[in-house]
C-alpha cells in the first residue's frame, strides 16, 4: 500500500491534491496558532473593513479579523470531518469483512441493520441526534459517522468476497490458520487500498456535511468560528463586503476537490490495473505487462492489403521481491 500511494502521489493529480491536503493539513494543526489575533476579538471601530495592512482579509461585522476565524476554524472544520468518518470506518469496516466469515445469522443481522441505517436521511438524522444528546459538533459527528458506516460496510464486504475464495486464502485455512489470521494476513493487504479510496471521498463528503450543519447553526456555539459558520454570517452582509463568502467558499471547494482527486489517483495506481499500468511506464517492474504489437509479416508472403491484426504479448518481468 505504501508503494501504491507513494506512486498514486507521482501523478499530476495526486501531486497537486497532496500540496492542497498539505496546506489544509498545516491550517487545521496550526490554524490557532498561526492567527494574527485572537478569533473572537471584536473592535467596534474597525467594523466591515477591507483588506488592509493590519486586517489582510478585512473585519467581519462585529469587527473580528477574518483571516484569524478562519485559520482558527480551520481546526474545528477538519478534526470533525475526520472524526466523522473515523467514526464510520470503525462501525463499518469491521463488520463488512467480519460478515463474511461469521457464519449466516450474522451476515443477514448487519445486512439488514445497513440497510436501515442507509434508508436515514443524513441532515436529517445529524439534526435529531443533536438536539437529543446536546447541540454540539461532536454530537452531530456521531450521527454523521453512524450514516458513513453503511458505505463502508458495503465497499468492504464487496472487496472481501473478491478473495474469500482464493486458493491462498484456502490454503490457509487448510493449514489451520483461523478465521482473524486468514483475514487480517491474507484479505486486509488487499483490500486496503479500496478502503484508502472509499476514506478519501468520505472526508470530502463529511466535510461538506459539516459546513452545511455549521452554516444552519447546528452543532456549533457561537462564537466559535468554522468555515460553513463564516460562511452563513457573510452572506446577511453581501452589500457591504460582497467578496466576504469567497475565502470560506474556496477553502471547502479545495479540500474536497483535492480529496476527490487523491482518491481517484490511488484508484488508478492501485490493484491489478494499476500495477500494470505503472509497470508499464517503468515506475515498477514487479508484475506482468499486457501490451500489444502488430504482427510481422512474413518474408515473401504476399501483402494480403489489409492491415494485421493485433496481437497481445506478455512480458513477464522478473520479481525483485
Amino acid at each position: 500500500m505504501n508503494r501504491g500511494l507513494l506512486s498514486a502521489l507521482r501523478t499530476p493529480a495526486g501531486t497537486a491534491a497532496a500540496v492542497v491536503l498539505l496546506v489544509v493539513a498545516v491550517l487545521a494543526l496550526f490554524g490557532p496558532v498561526l492567527a494574527p489575533y485572537p478569533p473572537n476579538q471584536q473592535d467596534a471601530t474597525a467594523v466591515l473593513q477591507g483588506p488592509s495592512a493590519a486586517h489582510w482579509l478585512g473585519t467581519d461585522y462585529v469587527g473580528r479579523d477574518v483571516l484569524s476565524r478562519i485559520l482558527a476554524g480551520s481546526t474545528l472544520s477538519i478534526l470533525t470531518a475526520v472524526e466523522a468518518v473515523g467514526i464510520g470506518l470503525l462501525l463499518g469496516v469491521l463488520p463488512g469483512i467480519t460478515s463474511v466469515y461469521f457464519g449466516r445469522a450474522y451476515e443477514w443481522l448487519t445486512l439488514r441493520l445497513m440497510d436501515g441505517l442507509l434508508a436515514l436521511p443524513f441532515m436529517i438524522f445529524a439534526i435529531a441526534v443533536a438536539a437529543l444528546l446536546g447541540n454540539g459538533l461532536h454530537q452531530a459527528m456521531l450521527a454523521v459517522g453512524i450514516l458513513l458506516a453503511p458505505g463502508f460496510y458495503r465497499i468492504t464486504r464487496s472487496a472481501s468476497l473478491n478473495f474469500t475464495n482464493t486458493q491462498y486464502a484456502t490454503a490457509a485455512e487448510l493449514f489451520g490458520s483461523t478465521t482473524l489470521r486468514t483475514i487480517r494476513v491474507h484479505i486486509w493487504g488487499k483490500i486496503v487500498p479500496v478502503i484508502v479510496v472509499a476514506t478519501a471521498n468520505a472526508i470530502g463528503g463529511a466535510l461538506l456535511i459539516v459546513a452545511s450543519l455549521t452554516f444552519l447553526g447546528i452543532g456549533v456555539q457561537p462564537p466559535e468560528p468554522t468555515w460553513g459558520g463564516m460562511l452563513a454570517s457573510d452572506l446577511g452582509y453581501l452589500y457591504q463586503r460582497p467578496y466576504g463568502p469567497l475565502i470560506p467558499s474556496l477553502l471547502i471547494m479545495a479540500t474536497v476537490g483535492a480529496l476527490n482527486w487523491l482518491a481517484d489517483a490511488i484508484r488508478d495506481t492501485s490493484g491489478d490495473r494499476g500495477r500494470a499500468r505503472i509497470a508499464a511506464a517503468g515506475a515498477d517492474d514487479r508484475f506482468a505487462v499486457f501490451r500489444y504489437r502488430r504482427s510481422a509479416e512474413t518474408p515473401g508472403a504476399p501483402h494480403s492489403g489489409a492491415s494485421s491484426r493485433p496481437e497481445k504479448e506478455v512480458v513477464d518481468v522478473q520479481h525483485r521481491g
